[in-house]
């Protein structure tokens, strides 16, 4: 692609194209503006806020971004705070590389308390599910409701096999053509426009017209007086694949004390939950409502977004 070939993004005009797919009525776009929120160490956190006083706070997966949640969004019509995780989307990039649900859990809780202090729900899914987890763990008060979607602290590197080779690929591509090729190829259980908008959304286009992911892949340095191995550093997905499997008995032990309601949203075609880890949430947190959405995979909010809002909705309506 010649530097002249650019291909035009406006993250705000594609919202018809979310509405006409999964035929949601579309009079006007919804009213949905990006923020940002400025930590203590300089870093800035951007989010996607959605109507007035969010009800529903979205935490995304590794390797995803904010926009991920936006059919789901639409179609449940209630007020939204979707944040982009650090190292994710518009927000910066950690300069430690370390983006382990504990680390995030922080970040995230402070966002929460500037933008959407009393939101009645969290829900994440995969990286963002299990940083959710620590948010309802150490920052009680922010959580009065917490839905997981396809994640448990029983999940391990085979179990995220499919999600993790994808996470793996090359950073940049040669097109924007390459670049859906690779994606289509490793996302069979959704359609070409939905993961065209999703690039547009999670890539960038680089001066030469070649494109790479916005996310960080830990491809920067660690700093200098942390030699130790984080599990958790770099591409966030594949981190919560691998070294969560060493953190699985904290996880779980926090997983057990939760003091709110929690809802497992698991995707019928997802082999990052498996039916031993449903049994020991149960088992945990024996009041727990599992749901499982047919023809969908590990993205529950990809392959069928509607019926993740249905399922939000009822939760909050209870």
């Amino acid at each position: 692609m010649a530097r002249m070939d650019r291909l035009p993004y406006d993250e705000f005009g594609l919202f018809h194209e979310n509405a006409s797919e999964h035929g949601l009525p579309f009079e006007k776009p919804p009213s949905v503006c990006r923020d940002e929120v400025q930590l203590l160490d300089g870093r800035s956190i951007s989010v996607l806020v959605w109507g007035d006083d969010p009800e529903v706070v979205f935490v995304h997966g590794g390797a995803q971004n904010a926009h991920t949640w936006d059919t789901t969004i639409m179609a449940l019509g209630r007020s939204a705070l979707a944040i982009d995780l650090p190292g994710h989307g518009h927000s910066d990039w950690r300069p430690d590389g370390r983006y382990s649900p504990r680390v995030l859990a922080d970040d995230v809780a402070t966002v929460i308390t500037a933008l959407a202090p009393r939101p009645q729900m969290l829900v994440g899914m995969s990286l963002g599910g299990l940083t959710s987890l620590q948010v309802a763990t150490h920052h009680r008060s922010l959580v009065q409701a917490l839905m997981l979607v396809d994640i448990t602290p029983g999940v391990n590197r085979a179990k995220s096999k499919a999600v993790i080779d994808f996470v793996d690929g090359p950073q940049a591509f040669p097109s924007f053509n390459a670049l859906l090729e690779r994606t289509m190829q490793h996302n069979p259980t959704r359609s070409e426009s939905s993961l065209r908008r999703g690039i547009l959304h999670n890539a960038h286009q680089l001066d030469d017209g070649s494109w790479a992911w916005r996310y960080d892949r830990g491809t920067h340095a660690r700093t200098a007086d942390d030699d130790s191995p984080d599990p958790a550093a770099g591409d966030g997905l594949a981190a919560a694949g691998d070294g969560l499997a060493a953190a699985m008995s904290p996880l779980w032990d926090d997983f057990g004390q939760l003091s709110c309601p929690v809802a497992l949203v698991r995707g019928a075609l997802s082999p990052v939950v498996d039916d031993d880890d449903v049994a020991e949430a149960l088992r945990r947190k024996p009041a727990m409502r599992v749901h499982v959405v047919e023809a969908a995979g590990h993205s529950v909010q990809g392959d069928q977004p509607l019926e993740l809002a249905r399922l939000i909705g009822a939760m909050l309506d209870r």
